[in-house]
């Protein structure tokens, strides 16, 4: 299935500066797949050591946050939209 992923500024230097790519896949991690292939480096700023999300990272499978979905199992339908957005802290 092909998705649109919606690229946060912080990590737009693995996409050339793109705001939104295309990617593959049926589910959440296949699509991180697809993306880590065409944008090396991207994933491991988006998964943890054991291949899992990493903390301060919110991801979203038009508009569902996929932490109360099926986390990277989270099916990504035809057409999709997925949105990374960093969490960000301040005082």
């Amino acid at each position: 299935m092909s998705v649109k992923v919606r690229i946060p500024t912080i990590l737009r230097t693995y996409t050339g500066g793109q705001a939104e790519v295309p990617a593959e896949g049926t589910i959440l991690s296949e699509v991180i797949e697809s993306l880590e292939t065409n944008h090396p480096g991207i994933a491991a700023r988006v998964l943890d050591d054991q291949g899992k999300l990493r903390r301060f990272v919110n991801v979203y499978v038009n508009d569902d946050d996929v932490r109360f979905e099926g986390g990277l199992q989270t099916a990504t339908p035809d057409g999709a939209g997925i949105s990374i957005i960093p969490a960000v802290a301040g005082g």
